[in-house]
């Protein structure tokens, strides 16, 4: 099973759940000496029970929803302390601004039971080329007309990201730059993340 979306701040904990993590992160980290661009995964029950689960040494693929909300460039930060500079900021300067949500366009077919779709891609345009004119998305994706996708890597074609002040508009952000997207050639999950985006229960965090 793999994450298909992705939020910063997590609309499922309160802020004190949410400080708890944050605290055991930091000092985690401190406390093993490490530097450079991590991430510290917990994983909080319905009882608000929290578990640690894994240090990842690098960033992860869910790091732009945290680059979003917090207005840092963390791979611009990484390799800054990798050339062996002080970071130029205190954990205090650390401040999350509004909501941000990403989601995962998969080469992959939700109606088939999540089958793999290989093939050459005809159109690919998210967010851009008249999708989305008001730039309110952010693309990641190395995907271009005419590329080929094949079996032998991730099936991950694009990370779709939206950031607003509120939850809602995020998700109504996100929703709209995906329904105006093309991707012709293969199958993905961009139906199905609309579909989540717009569910009732989704949009109050249930």
């Amino acid at each position: 099973n793999q994450k298909i979306i992705e939020e910063s701040p997590s609309a499922g904990i309160s802020p004190d759940v949410r400080a708890a993590v944050c605290d055991g992160a930091v000092a985690l980290a401190r406390h093993v000496g490490y530097e450079g661009a991590g991430t510290v995964e917990f994983m909080v029950g319905a009882d608000r029970t929290i578990t640690f689960l894994e240090v990842n040494t690098r960033l992860q693929v869910e790091h732009p929803v945290t680059e979003a909300v917090t207005g840092l460039d963390l791979v611009e930060l990484q390799l800054r302390v990798a050339a062996g500079e002080r970071l130029p900021i205190d954990q205090d300067d650390v401040v999350v601004r509004g909501h941000a949500i990403e989601v995962r366009v998969v080469a992959e077919d939700p109606g088939t039971g999540w089958m793999p779709s290989t093939g050459r891609i005809g159109r690919f345009s998210i967010g851009q080329h008249g999708a989305d004119p008001t730039g309110l998305v952010r693309v990641d994706t190395g995907v271009r007309d005419g590329a080929e996708i094949s079996s032998d890597y991730d099936s991950l074609v694009a990370k779709v990201i939206a950031h607003a002040p509120t939850r809602a508009e995020a998700a109504h952000r996100l929703a709209r730059a995906l329904r105006g997207s093309q991707i012709t050639g293969i199958r993905t999950n961009v139906d199905s993340l609309v579909a989540i985006l717009d569910e009732a229960d989704y949009l109050a965090a249930d």
